[in-house]
C-alpha cells in the first residue's frame, strides 16, 4: 500500500510559501526602493562635489541594494511560479538559493573591506572627518529604517513548528524558516555595523590623531559580517542539499514506531519552504493499517506538511524486542 498524500486527496497543492511572504516581499520592495534613493543621492551629490566619500558608500550600497534585489525578486518568482508542475514540491526553497546567492555577495562585500582597511593601513591618507561622519550617519539613518521594514514580528506563522524540543535559533534577527527575509536584514544590519563603527573609528581618529583606528575598525566589522555571511551561507546550503535535522527524523519515527507494531525501514525528511517539510515513510507491519492510520499519528506535527507513506506486510515484521526479524 502507498499513500502519497491521501489516495483520495485529487488536485493535492504543493503550495508551501509561508502567509508573510507577500508582507515580506512588499517590505523588501520598500528597502530596495529606499536604498536605491540614497546610493543615487550619494553618488550624484558625491561625483558633483568631488567627495571620494560620498561615492563610495554609494558605490558600497549599490552592492546592498543588488543583493536585495535578488531577495525581492525571489519573492516574486516564488509568488507567481507555485502552481507550475514542473516544481514537484513547489517553490518554496527558491528563498533559500536567493539567501544562497545574498550570502556570497555578503561575503565579497566583507572581502572587499579587508583589502580596502588593509590597503589604508600600510598607506595612510587624509580623511575629511566631518563628511565622511556625516556620510555614516546618513547610511546609519537609512539601514536603521531598513532593518525596522525588515524586523520580525514574532508572529512565527513563516514557521509553526510545533515538534517541543526542536526550535531554530537564527542569529541577527532572528527569522525563522524564511532565509530570504533573513538575507535581506543581514545586508541592511551588515550595512548599520559598518556605519556605526565608522563613526567610532572617526571620533576616535580626529580626537586622539589614531589615523590607523578606521581601517583597523574597518577589518573588525568585515570579519563580524563575513561570520554572518558564513551561517546564512551553512543555513541555505543545508536546505538546497536536502539535509535534514536528526531530531526531527527522530520524531517522525517515534511518532510511527512508537506504538511498537510497525518497523520503520527507510525515512527521508527535507525541508520544501520555510517552516515546511516533507516526508518519505517505508515501513512492514504484521497486521498492517491503512496508510491513513500512520498519517494520523504524525497529525500533531504541524511542520510536516507532505508525506508519503509505504506499508509493506511481514507476517514477522516485529519481534517483542522492537527489532526487524528475517
Amino acid at each position: 500500500m502507498r499513500d502519497g498524500h491521501s489516495a483520495a486527496d485529487h488536485g493535492h497543492r504543493h503550495h508551501y510559501l509561508p502567509a508573510s511572504h507577500v508582507r515580506n516581499e512588499r517590505r523588501t520592495l520598500i528597502v530596495v526602493a529606499l536604498t536605491t534613493v540614497t546610493m543615487v543621492g550619494e553618488i550624484a551629490v558625491g561625483w558633483l562635489s568631488g567627495s571620494m566619500a560620498l561615492l563610495a558608500d554609494g558605490f558600497h550600497m549599490a552592492t546592498h541594494a543588488g543583493a536585495m534585489a535578488i531577495t525581492a525578486a525571489a519573492y516574486a518568482y516564488a509568488r507567481t511560479r507555485a502552481g507550475d508542475p514542473r516544481f514537484t514540491f513547489g517553490t518554496g526553497k527558491v528563498g533559500d538559493l536567493a539567501g544562497f546567492t545574498s550570502a556570497i555577495i555578503l561575503g565579497v562585500v566583507a572581502l572587499g573591506i579587508v583589502v580596502e582597511s588593509v590597503g589604508r593601513l600600510v598607506t595612510p591618507g587624509p580623511i575629511a572627518f566631518d563628511q565622511a561622519m556625516l556620510v555614516a550617519a546618513l547610511g546609519l539613518l537609512v539601514n536603521l529604517v531598513s532593518a525596522w521594514l525588515l524586523r520580525d514580528d514574532h508572529d512565527h506563522d513563516q514557521h509553526g513548528h510545533e515538534h517541543g524540543h526542536h526550535a531554530h535559533a537564527h542569529a541577527a534577527g532572528g527569522h525563522e524558516g524564511d532565509r530570504n527575509i533573513r538575507s535581506a536584514y543581514l545586508h541592511v544590519l551588515a550595512d548599520a555595523l559598518t556605519s556605526v563603527l565608522a563613526i567610532l573609528a572617526l571620533l576616535g581618529a580626529r580626537q586622539f590623531g589614531w589615523l590607523w583606528l578606521d581601517p583597523a575598525v574597518g577589518i573588525v566589522g568585515a570579519i563580524v559580517i563575513a561570520r554572518w555571511a558564513w551561517g546564512l551561507l551553512g543555513d541555505c546550503a543545508r536546505v538546497l542539499v536536502d539535509a535534514s535535522e536528526t531530531d526531527l527524523i527522530a520524531d517522525v519515527a517515534d511518532r510511527i514506531a512508537g506504538p511498537g507494531d510497525v518497523t520503520v525501514t527507510d525515512l527521508h525528511v527535507w525541508q520544501v519552504g520555510p517552516g515546511a517539510h516533507a516526508a518519505i515513510v517505508a515501513l512492514v507491519a504484521a497486521e498492517p493499517q491503512p496508510p491513513a492510520a500512520y498519517r494520523a499519528r504524525l497529525a500533531p506535527l504541524a511542520w510536516l506538511s507532505h508525506v508519503t507513506i509505504e506499508v509493506s506486510h511481514c507476517a514477522q515484521a516485529h519481534d517483542p524486542a522492537g527489532t526487524p526479524t528475517p
